[in-house]
């Protein structure tokens, strides 16, 4: 079922996700208060997103050239250190009050992490056997989710309690103990390692030759020319992106505005609504999980279900003005977009070769960015010129788009199942 690795590599994304989360909260409360300015503080999630975006450009290089476990161990080590950094200088004893040196050692953490994410995915399928592959993907989602959920309350408690400084070192010790567990992980794929330092992929470690002397131009679009030429993988990367689009609509700034005009409420049910939707989201991957055997007989029927069933809920959702329904409203939409996102994939996983796989993941983490970042902008002036409650309705008509699309290429889905 699942190797060994593939717990470390659960534990170490878990440990690194708590991490992220504390540090976001951490860093955004100590801006604020230095420089008194929302657009200082905001500048932190947005340098981070931007970040990842570039570093999602070039992954492609570094995953042709390393192995994925040493590239976790990297973006670990080089995240450890930089936050090591970045705890020093704003510490009591150094008093760092700049904020140019802050803004710097984000984007340079962002940037490490713009590759965990393809490095993770890919190396989900090679340490697991495919049967249990969907089941593996709903366990990851779910601790994804759990640390969301409650790491946005308990960091927010910690950063009050003990303040900024604390949390920061709390953040390099989770890294540090992150980047340890992954150099434990081994990727059965490639042939065993000789030492700790042998860190190339096969390929290069054998001294073969540099994937037929492929330009480093051609290694870097290799993963977008697979995802266009699939029709499988493109009909797929139309759904994350659509639901990237429509999902857009559940970021903080729009909620707080439906809360307030919609629902007519202050801003504790804004926090209400946030930990229903965390709530909801870990009760669809512990769905998923429960109820993978059956689902895997049918993946591509759960993964339409569950893109209309998101669609369904989030027009129930627009069309609602009791605050208190919106809360069940709100939880019963996870099970639904966690069943889409699990399914999506785990047939993107089964769509593509194991050496392929890290660079369409990375391709896909890239455009996923860009669109969110995209998306804020759109819908904020869907919402500016045609009101809150057309955003989400929009939102919902975007789901159901990305479906009607699934829907029109069932046959490949049908084929990439039965190949497998």
């Amino acid at each position: 079922m699942f190797k060994r690795s593939f717990y470390v590599l659960w534990g170490s994304q878990t440990l690194s996700n708590s991490a992220d989360v504390l540090y976001l909260v951490a860093l955004t409360t100590f801006v604020l208060e230095r420089t008194n300015s929302v657009v200082f503080a905001t500048l932190v999630p947005f340098l981070r997103v931007t970040s990842q975006l570039f570093s999602g450009f070039i992954a492609p290089l570094m995953i042709d050239k390393y192995r994925l476990p040493f590239l976790l161990t990297l973006s670990q080590f080089g995240q450890f250190a930089l936050f090591g950094l970045l705890a020093g200088y704003v510490s009591p004893w150094f008093g760092g009050e700049e904020m140019l040196p802050v803004y710097g050692l984000i984007i340079g953490i962002s940037f490490l992490d713009g590759w965990t994410t393809p490095a993770r995915n890919a190396l989900i399928p090679r340490l697991t056997d495919d049967r249990v592959l969907m089941k593996a993907n709903g366990l990851i989602a779910t601790t994804d989710q759990i640390v969301q959920f409650a790491g946005w309350a308990i960091s927010g408690v910690l950063v009050a309690s003990f303040g900024a400084y604390p949390v920061l070192l709390g953040v390099a010790v989770c890294y540090g103990a992150a980047m340890l567990a992954t150099i434990w992980i081994e990727d059965p794929t490639e042939p065993a390692r000789r030492s700790l330092w042998d860190i190339r992929t096969g390929s290069r470690s054998n001294g073969g030759a540099d994937n037929g002397s492929a330009s480093r131009w051609d290694t870097l679009k290799e993963g977008w020319v697979t995802l266009w030429k699939s029709p499988r993988l493109r009909s797929l990367t139309f759904m994350d992106a659509t639901d990237m689009l429509g999902g857009s609509v559940w970021a903080g700034a729009f909620l707080l505005v439906f809360v307030n005009e919609i629902l007519m409420k202050d801003e504790k049910w804004w926090g209400y609504i946030n930990a229903s939707y965390f709530a909801g989201a870990v009760l669809g991957g512990l769905v998923v999980v429960a109820l993978v055997e059956r689902l895997e007989k049918r993946i591509f029927p759960a993964m339409l279900a569950g893109m209309l069933g998101y669609a369904a809920f989030t027009a129930w959702f627009a069309l609602n003005q009791y605050a208190p329904l919106t809360l069940l409203i709100v939880l019963l939409t996870g099970p639904f977009t966690e069943l889409a996102a699990v399914s999506r994939r785990t047939l993107i996983q089964r769509s593509v070769g194991a050496e392929m796989l890290p660079k369409v993941f990375s391709a896909q983490s890239t455009l996923l960015n860009t669109i969110f970042g995209l998306s804020l902008l759109f819908m904020s002036g869907v919402a500016e010129w045609f009101g809150i409650v057309n955003m989400y309705l929009f939102a919902a008509v975007i789901s159901l788009l990305a479906a009607g699309v699934g829907w029109m290429h069932r046959k490949s889905f049908e084929t990439a199942v039965e190949a497998k």
